[in-house]
């Protein structure tokens, strides 16, 4: 990424960093590894999440390291604070340069069984949070005709799920309409892709585990419910997926719009 020039400040206590982007779920496993990564970069980071302990905890944390994060606490699926947040993170680091969409919940379920409050919360963040965070973020960006935006989707958008159909679905969603957010803001130079991870080492994942077994069974994959497992034989971590969105962001992949980059280990065999 281009961390040469540097902005002017044009209000009281505003950053003169010369990137700036806005992170959602920044609390959270992946979330925290991408602000962290982008902020190491130079780039400022504006750390958005609901849970506000976490994340003023993380803020903390990279600010006593030396980096450029300012702790927004915000819930995404709600209209009014997503156009207020984004509003707050150019007030006091400048106009955003990147938006990553890491925020996201999963609640796991058949269908026969799952409670339709779960399918509401699912796709209020994994789809709404996304559109709505999006647009705001896209609104500042077009007259300013650059920016680059990343969603943090799964290999469950493209690949069915036992026991996840409202997860994948939403993520199939926000998939699909980062790529077409992307088709028509590329003509102003802005360019939308998307990282669609894998099993990753984090409470998310965690949580679906019954015990000491679960990592090596994520691994091996589970024949019952269709599940290859990992041919690359591990679990991703964090820095993982933080890296593969830190290239799409970057200069070094200034051509590369529309497309979604599945960092899995292979589980997902390529779909």
């Amino acid at each position: 990424m281009d961390t040469q020039a540097t902005r002017t400040p044009t209000a009281p206590g505003r950053s003169t960093t010369t990137q700036v982007a806005l992170v959602t779920g920044a609390a959270g496993g992946i979330g925290s590894a991408v602000a962290r990564t982008l902020a190491e970069r130079g780039i400022g980071v504006a750390a958005v999440d609901v849970r506000t302990t976490e994340l003023r905890e993380l803020a903390e944390k990279l600010t006593a390291d030396g980096l450029t994060v300012a702790a927004l606490p915000a819930d995404v699926a709600g209209a009014d604070r997503a156009e207020a947040v984004v509003e707050e993170a150019e007030q006091r680091l400048g106009p955003l340069d990147f938006l990553v969409n890491a925020a996201g919940v999963l609640r796991l379920g058949r269908v026969p069984e799952y409670r339709p409050e779960d399918w509401s919360t699912t796709f209020s963040v994994n789809a709404q949070g996304v559109f709505l965070m999006s647009q705001a973020v896209v609104r500042r960006m077009v007259p300013r005709r650059r920016g680059a935006i990343v969603t943090v989707s799964s290999n469950a958008a493209a690949v069915p799920r036992a026991g996840m159909a409202a997860y994948a679905a939403s993520k199939a969603a926000a998939t699909m309409f980062t790529k077409s957010l992307g088709l028509e803001v590329a003509r102003y130079g802005i360019r939308c892709n998307v990282v669609a991870p894998g099993s990753t080492d984090t409470p998310m994942l965690s949580s679906m585990w019954q015990d000491a077994s679960g990592p090596r069974r994520t691994i091996d994959g589970d024949p019952g419910d269709f599940r290859v497992g990992i041919p690359l034989g591990r679990l991703a971590v964090p820095s993982d997926v933080a890296e593969a969105v830190a290239f799409l962001l970057s200069d070094q992949a200034s051509h590369i719009t529309l497309h979604a980059l599945t960092v899995d280990g292979g589980a997902a065999l390529g779909a």
